[in-house]
């Protein structure tokens, strides 16, 4: 079965078919480390994870990286509100990236490069474009020359001056023109900085991408993904910079963006004072529900974060839990279950194939089937006691307690105070226990 995917270079979904069968190569734009990674920052490491996945079970060979950027702007700015080196910074949340990825159960990937490692190569491209006539100098500062790329804006499908008028510019009087974006920029005396033929300084944000795809996957490969936001201009000016240094005609065959998640169908921005980090749901919940949420839409849909989504996935894992066997051996998945995979990443649509898979489960047939297609998507990565054990944890009460209201409900019932038994069935409920009356005796879960 062929994998197809939805290629934004083109606006259509295209059968992918690889540069090299017996290599795959895909880059997808990772952390930028001033600040934890938020609940967006996740989708695009659950969709390229299960892409990832999908294509080693295609391919022989898949090389997978993701960078990390521990140099920019921004991190530099959030260093010195906190009054740290920008060092510290960045290993700090470079370890609290690395920590929520485990948490949502993502593979590592084949490569993850940091940008302040590879500083040498990105000023090897910078002094290829110039020496091509697509950059220059001025004032200590590099910029790439937009008007001399024809290809500008074949990304984003807009002309030049389109995009200009739709997006922020970085305005200096070193540019040429305003469009064009800095490769090279010097350091103030406070701020990192490495040698270069241009004087102290540090590269631009776009360069470090291109620097690194080069390195790991070569001149030209065949994904590149990340999150819608990063069409433009980080994408727009990926594409520009490399195949112009590289005298390429393409640079990447394919790119896949996911869309935003919207927030009880706010914008999620720290003005609204809606950020989710990742690593405030670590001790609330599996990180198996955060995955299945994620996958409740398609990639290339808005997703909408609210609290019913939670509850229902975790209500979902729940109850397949309770057929879960981890004495069940891995067995190959029909390629018909598989099938929305492959039709450009339809997780939806492959989550509804587990359903009807428990369901079959459930009457004692094709467990293994099932169970190998959840473990596929990354999960059931934990065992029954570990995920009861997040419900516990969850619950704001004590089994002490469960039963001491258990005992209160029975006695009201017995009574014929109906009403009080509610109310304490209810309370229970809001402190996420779960009661069943069943052949004379009251059954309790953690919901």
């Amino acid at each position: 079965m062929d994998i197809f995917l939805t290629n934004n270079l083109t606006n259509k979904k295209e059968q992918f078919i690889p540069k090299n069968k017996s290599n795959i190569g895909m880059y997808v734009c990772g952390p930028t480390v001033y600040d934890d990674p938020h609940i967006g920052n996740a989708r695009p490491l659950i969709i390229f994870d299960i892409l990832f996945k999908l294509l080693k079970k295609k391919f022989e060979s898949v090389t997978y990286v993701r960078n990390i950027t521990d140099i920019d702007d921004k991190i530099i700015k959030s260093s010195q509100e906190q009054k740290i080196s920008t060092k510290e910074l960045t290993e700090k949340v470079t370890k609290s990236f690395l920590e929520d990825c485990k948490f949502l159960n993502c593979e590592n990937p084949t490569h993850q490069p940091k940008a302040t490692e590879h500083i040498g190569l990105m000023i090897e491209m910078i002094n290829e474009l110039i020496k091509k006539g697509y950059a220059y100098e001025n004032e200590s500062h590099v910029y790439f020359e937009v008007k001399k790329f024809s290809d500008y804006g074949k990304l984003s499908n807009k002309n030049l001056e389109e995009l200009i008028a739709g997006s922020r510019v970085e305005i200096s009087e070193n540019k040429k023109n305003s469009e064009d974006f800095v490769l090279w920029k010097p350091s103030n005396d406070n701020e990192p900085s490495w040698d270069s033929p241009w004087g102290k300084g540090r590269p631009g944000w776009h360069l470090e991408c291109s620097a690194m795809s080069k390195k790991f996957l070569g001149e030209e490969f065949d994904i590149h993904g990340g999150g819608i936001d990063l069409i433009f201009p980080h994408h727009e000016n990926e594409i520009a910079q490399s195949r112009c240094a590289n005298d390429t005609k393409a640079f990447a065959n394919y790119w896949v963006h996911n869309a935003f998640i919207t927030i009880s169908n706010e914008k999620m921005a720290k003005s609204q004072g809606n950020i989710l980090k990742i690593k405030d749901f670590r001790k609330k919940m599996s990180g198996q529900v955060i995955r299945l949420a994620l996958m409740s839409a398609h990639y290339k849909q808005p997703l909408d974060w609210n609290e019913k989504l939670i509850n229902d996935c975790q209500n979902t894992l729940d109850k397949w839990y309770r057929i879960y066997s981890p004495e069940i051996k891995n067995v190959d998945i029909p390629e018909v279950i598989l099938k929305p995979l492959y039709e450009d990443l339809n997780t939806p649509g492959y989550i509804a194939n587990l359903h009807q898979l428990y369901d079959k489960a459930n009457k004692g047939e094709d467990l293994d089937i099932f169970i190998s297609a959840c473990k596929f998507i990354g999960l059931f990565n934990e065992d029954s006691k570990q995920w009861d054990s997040f419900k516990k944890n969850k619950a704001s009460i004590s089994e002490e307690e469960i039963k001491k209201m258990i005992d209160l409900r029975n006695k009201a019932r017995e009574n014929k105070n109906y009403k009080e038994a509610d109310e304490i069935r209810n309370k229970l409920l809001d402190k996420g226990v779960l009661i069943e009356d069943k052949d004379d005796k009251t059954l309790w879960k953690f919901k």
